[in-house]
């Protein structure tokens, strides 16, 4: 299963330096839901390595605001605390694994 971020531990996790993979979507988002098993898969993949996870949009949180996430699923790409890239709507696993492997 993916981790599930929200405002106060993503600020945490980034803190850390480690590679991070947040997937931002909500329930009612159809590519959101095509997407969600391939992020647990590679949540479960990566693990120790890359932290994957996802955060609900209708959680009214700040860090959609905070990076300029107007479209969903928005995967956004950190690595050393940095954002180092994103991807917007439904993508095939291959682009998110090479863009995975790109932080490591």
């Amino acid at each position: 299963m993916a981790y599930k971020f929200n405002d106060d531990n993503f600020k945490q996790e980034l803190a850390s330096g480690k590679p991070i993979v947040v997937d931002f979507w909500a329930e009612w988002c159809g590519p959101c839901k095509r997407l969600a098993p391939i992020v647990d898969e590679l949540a479960q993949e990566y693990e120790g390595r890359v932290l994957v996870g996802k955060y609900d949009v209708d959680d009214a949180g700040d860090l959609p605001v905070d990076f300029g996430v107007r479209n969903i699923p928005t995967l956004l790409f950190f690595k050393g605390g940095q954002l180092v890239d994103r991807a917007v709507g439904a993508m095939p696993r291959e682009a998110l694994v090479e863009k995975i492997n790109a932080l490591l």
